[in-house]
């Protein structure tokens, strides 16, 4: 399918379209980072790390390390991504959630990217059922995007809460693979557990009744696999 602009995904027009499934490189999915929100934290924590970042604009988002070198998925092998759960960001595939300007209570529109390369008319499974409903993988594809789109509405408020308690803090990392490989990551930042540990009865309440509480030592739990992604760089140097 060619490239171009993401598309209104319709049921008459698209009704033979499929997608294919899984995970590959050739899907996109070769990849060090992936952008990741604070409702999935709970998930993403049990496999990843999690770290932040600042855009341009000093804008702070979290990020999932996949891996230590340029397009470095180390959860990502010939036949699938082995991990137990796949970033939103990551398992959209080619749909995105678009909103018409000005409009008054109507729900989101279900974009695509015409030219995504997990979109065929001959393979993969397909997007509608043969006399019309969306077919479990849309519904799957669904689901997926009303996390991303609550993650999107979510973030900057969670961030902020983090701001004004003091938490958010710059972090050095800096990985040693063996006695002659390492990788210092710059410009990250990480919850502060020493100032979390000392915020005040009234800071904690108030951050634990919006569930900001929990989502920031979901952050610092996250840390802890760093040996695992580690170890992945170990059995691949080792396999090559």
């Amino acid at each position: 399918m060619e490239n171009s602009k993401p598309v209104l995904l319709d049921n008459i027009e698209h009704h033979d379209l499929r997608v294919m499934t899984g995970h590959a490189a050739g899907f996109g999915d070769a990849i060090n980072q992936v952008r990741v929100y604070p409702n999935e934290f709970a998930e993403v924590q049990r496999e990843y790390p999690i770290f932040f970042r600042r855009d341009a604009e000093g804008t702070f988002y979290a990020i999932a390390l996949l891996g230590f070198d340029r397009d470095e998925n180390l959860f990502l092998d010939s036949q699938d991504w082995n991990a137990r759960y796949v970033p939103a960001e990551q398992a959209r595939g080619p749909f995105l959630l678009g909103f018409r300007e000005g409009s008054d209570g109507e729900g989101p529109m279900m974009l695509m990217e015409p030219g995504h390369p997990r979109l065929s008319r001959s393979e993969g499974e397909p997007l509608f059922k043969p006399h019309g409903g969306n077919a479990p993988v849309l519904e799957h594809y669904l689901q997926v995007l009303r996390t991303l789109h609550g993650g999107l509405g979510l973030n900057d408020d969670v961030f902020a809460a983090w701001l004004e308690a003091g938490l958010v803090a710059p972090v050095k990392v800096d990985v040693r693979i063996d006695d002659d490989l390492g990788y210092e990551i710059p410009d990250l930042f990480s919850i502060s557990g020493e100032t979390l540990a000392g915020l005040d009865g009234a800071a904690l309440a108030g951050l634990n009744a919006r569930g900001y509480l929990a989502m920031a030592f979901y952050v610092l739990t996250s840390l802890g696999n760093m040996p695992h992604l580690i170890a992945l760089k170990n059995r691949k140097l080792q396999g090559a």
